[in-house]
């Protein structure tokens, strides 16, 4: 499975960002995507998950305010209301499952490649 991601760029304050995850290969493999972010300095943290069933949970800076959604191969992150600490670079994460030789189910993750997330006025 790969992942890439679109989106992100200069967001004033207060406005809205759009970020867009596309996997490729096995996506039937994929049983959950999530988002997750890393601001300078601080360790990755989860933004909000999706899973193959449609399940969604949220990290609760972002309860409220954005809206994960997936179409086929596709998973967006919706957020409103921007605020200066969103700003971030965003990462895509899919758990991808697999079996092994003897048939024992094994879940590993693919990441796409960050997109950043600048809120400035």
């Amino acid at each position: 499975v790969q992942l890439q991601a679109f989106g992100g760029g200069l967001v004033q304050p207060g406005g809205s960002l759009r970020l867009s995850c596309a996997a490729s290969g096995n996506i039937r493999s994929i049983t959950a995507v999530a988002w997750h972010r890393q601001a300078p300095g601080r360790q990755r943290d989860l933004v909000a998950s999706i899973t193959s069933g449609g399940r969604t949970n949220y990290a609760d800076s972002m309860k409220g305010r954005s809206t994960i959604s997936r179409d086929n191969a596709k998973v967006d992150l919706q957020v409103n209301n921007v605020r200066r600490e969103d700003t971030a670079v965003y990462y895509c994460a899919a758990d991808v499952l697999y079996y092994t030789d003897d048939g024992s189910p094994v879940v590993s993750r693919a990441w796409g490649q960050g997109t950043q997330v600048t809120v400035s006025s």
